[in-house]
């Protein structure tokens, strides 16, 4: 720690790649660990460093050049890995590798790290599994934001540190903090709120709504590439949004990772008979969090999706890919409408038609739900806050464990 300064803290994740989930993350732990800590010098190892230090006035430097990652591990007094879902190797090997690289180098340099609400999993390959145990029964604080993700290390062999089950970051944004304009902004903007050219709904809002509060009502829908994800089962999706528009709904596909999910949301909107509009910009985390704010109900595989609509107190329906979606899902008491590679269109309408049957009722078991996640993420940050202390006096004496 230097001079007059606070603690600096070092942070490893999936940041600067314009994937909204992984940005709501960083957002997320920032928010937190200023209010543990006001004083926190946070660095952030990202894809685009110049755009993380635009958008959260912090220090980033590249995460790809071994130089500047050094100097950041070297200077800090707390690494940070995550949060979200780094360790795994479905995506391939390499990525798993990177992300304990980076916690290796720091144990090397004397530094405490903390795993951060991580979502742990799949690992399956052999290789996998015990680079996670070698690196993970070495750093000073596991946090994980799911049970299942404690079973998965506990699996693989990691006895120590102990594993305490948090929850997803996210979770633990205060939604009386933002409001509703910059969402209301978007949807006049992108022409959502305008009653549709066609199809037979009567654009009144339907039923009961305690919902959004806008003239017309919106579900946004949040889809993304993925094996088994293909034209059949798009064909079933935009049937559902075929029978929303005929209850009077409008439909919104809002791409999460940009531009990645815009040709996937693209392909399910114009098989769509009624029409749909697809949000063609990227977001700000801030911008999302109001927009998902002025939703009636989100239909979604992305993980982060799903987490913004619980935040927000808004309906939400999953389409399960990986097994996080279930085991947020679970988190909730809810089960998944259906799954990627099978997507069944009369089952999910069933349940859609059945969300929106009582949608005030859902949102007060939203929220019976949410609220102790809420401090359970929150919880990750006063702990990891502990640590802050901890690494920034042995910093000040020139000392490392």
């Amino acid at each position: 720690m230097a001079a007059g300064g606070g603690p600096v803290v070092a942070i490893s994740g999936y940041y600067g790649f314009d994937n909204l989930g992984d940005e709501a993350v960083l957002y997320s732990l920032l928010e937190a660990l200023r209010e543990v800590c006001p004083a926190v010098r946070p660095v952030v190892l990202s894809h685009a460093p110049e755009r993380t230090r635009a958008l959260y006035g912090v220090e980033a430097v590249n995460r790809w050049r071994v130089t500047e990652v050094y100097r950041a591990l070297a200077g800090a007094d707390l690494v940070i890995s995550g949060g979200g879902s780094l360790l795994q190797d479905v995506t391939g090997l390499k990525s798993l590798v990177y992300y304990l690289g980076v916690v290796w180098l720091a144990r090397r340099l004397g530094k405490p790290v903390v795993f951060y609400a991580q979502g742990i999993g799949p690992v399956r390959s052999r290789t996998g599994r015990l680079l996670v145990r070698l690196v993970a029964s070495d750093v000073q604080l596991i946090t994980v934001r799911d049970a299942a993700s404690a079973r998965d290390l506990a699996e693989m062999g990691v006895t120590r540190p102990p594993v305490e089950v948090t929850a997803d970051p996210v979770l633990g944004l205060d939604p009386a903090r933002t409001g509703r304009e910059k969402g209301m902004e978007i949807l006049e903007r992108a022409g959502i709120l305008e009653p549709p050219a066609t199809g037979g709904g009567n654009n009144s809002r339907p039923g009961e709504d305690g919902g959004s509060g806008t003239a017309v009502p919106v579900v946004g829908v949040s889809v993304r590439e993925w094996p088994g994800f293909g034209a059949e089962q798009q064909r079933a999706l935009a049937r559902v949004g075929d029978h929303l528009c005929r209850r009077g709904y409008r439909v919104l596909f809002i791409p999460l990772h940009y531009p990645e999910d815009l040709a996937v949301s693209r392909q399910v909107a114009a098989m769509m008979q009624e029409g749909a509009i697809v949000l063609e910009r990227g977001l700000t985390v801030g911008e999302a969090v109001s927009l998902f704010g002025c939703l009636d109900l989100l239909i979604g595989m992305r993980l982060h999706a799903l987490i913004l609509a619980a935040v927000m107190g808004v309906p939400l329906l999953g389409i399960s890919y990986d097994p996080k979606i279930e085991r947020f899902l679970e988190q909730l008491g809810l089960e998944p409408g259906g799954r990627a590679a099978d997507l069944d269109c009369s089952a999910l309408s069933k349940a859609v038609d059945e969300i929106l049957a009582d949608p005030a009722g859902f949102r007060a078991r939203l929220s019976r739900a949410v609220e102790p996640l809420r401090e359970r993420a929150r919880a990750t940050a006063r702990m990891a806050g502990a640590l802050m202390e901890v690494g920034g006096r042995k910093s000040e004496v020139g000392t490392n464990d």
